[in-house]
């Protein structure tokens, strides 16, 4: 039976949410990406980043139903890697991801064959990031590539070089740029493809030297973080350590003390000594949160960046969800794109 959401308000949603959830027992998993308003995590039995995320969605054999609290792609990732029977639900199924949508698969197959024309048949390995749609995870599959978050990177452009000699890293130009850092690739060893471009907006010499080819996609929450909030909040606060995550500018993370993914930014934050002041360049209701949690530390914001998609799961949607458990927002992917995604997603796990 619906309630009548109109006459209620936060106190009452969460109340019968919670009911459902007692109802429901076992059979029942919500899933939270730490992006998640706090309400929203409150009410997890799990909260994690993508890569935790997939892992306990792979994991969990006994529950029926998923909800995932996150964005499209998570829950996608959540369904192709669930058990025969298990249905996964996202309570707004216009929670999607504009760097994901960057990458669209015709065109990233279109750059595929420009590169291996010049650079050779299996000479690359395709590298996706997590923001990415399921058609784009299968693709990499079914080439022997891998799927990798923020937080295995840098193993699997690792494990990628133990493969094959170059690498197609999409959608997130930014990310592979600081993990090539990391791993001692020179700059001029790579390149930007942008699809509206030809040759990506390369010449045939440079795709041939480059050994990460990086497509041309970005985070709108995190390439708002700038070298002059850092110098600004240095200057108000020299005492601080700034943290940021690897979707930011190689300059932005080369100016702060350090960086990594949601769950390494926790850690971070968890494991400084009280009285600490931390300033975090990431999404703002983990920042929020944090500061809730720590209130022995000074946890600062460097930019107020918000992620609308993220934002678009609440307490109304996510009871309307649970009260159509099994039936709403379904999210689906057909046997064969789900068996090419599932090796890419495979050999992620497996570097755990």
């Amino acid at each position: 039976m619906q309630t009548n959401q109109a006459h209620l308000n936060h106190a009452d949603i969460i109340e019968r949410i919670r009911a459902l959830k007692q109802e429901l027992g076992k059979q029942l998993i919500i899933l939270t990406h730490h992006y998640q308003r706090k309400e929203i995590v409150e009410l997890g039995d799990f909260v994690g980043d993508s890569f935790e995320l997939s892992r306990k969605a792979a994991a969990d054999r006994d529950c029926r139903y998923i909800v995932f609290c996150g964005v499209h792609f998570m829950a996608e990732s959540a369904a192709i890697l669930a058990q025969p029977g298990q249905v996964v639900q996202i309570p707004n199924m216009e929670a999607g991801c504009w760097m994901a949508a960057m990458a669209e698969s015709e065109a990233v197959k279109s750059a595929w064959e420009k590169i291996e024309s010049i650079a050779g048949e299996d000479s690359t390995i395709p590298v996706v990031y997590m923001n990415s749609d399921a058609e784009l995870k299968s693709f990499c599959g079914n080439r022997g590539g891998i799927v990798c978050t923020s937080s295995n990177a840098t193993n699997a452009v690792r494990w990628a070089f133990g493969q094959k000699e170059k690498i197609l890293f999409f959608p997130d130009r930014h990310l592979g740029r600081n993990v090539g850092h990391d791993l001692g690739i020179a700059p001029e060893e790579m390149v930007v493809w942008s699809p509206d471009k030809a040759m990506g907006g390369n010449d045939p010499d440079a795709l041939r030297r480059a050994r990460i080819i990086l497509w041309d996609g970005y985070c709108l929450v995190h390439t708002r973080f700038t070298v002059d909030q850092i110098e600004k909040m240095r200057t108000e606060f020299p005492e601080a350590r700034i943290v940021v995550h690897p979707e930011c500018t190689r300059e932005v993370v080369a100016q702060a003390d350090a960086c990594g993914s949601t769950s390494y930014i926790v850690k971070y934050v968890r494991e400084a000594p009280k009285g600490s002041t931390i300033v975090i360049g990431t999404e703002i209701n983990l920042i929020h949160r944090l500061a809730f949690e720590y209130p022995d530390k000074k946890v600062l914001d460097l930019h107020s960046s918000l992620c609308p998609n993220m934002f678009k799961i609440n307490l109304a949607n996510l009871l309307q969800t649970l009260e159509n458990i099994g039936e709403m927002n379904v999210v689906g992917v057909s046997e064969q794109t789900k068996a090419g995604a599932k090796l890419a997603l495979d050999r992620m796990l497996a570097l755990a």
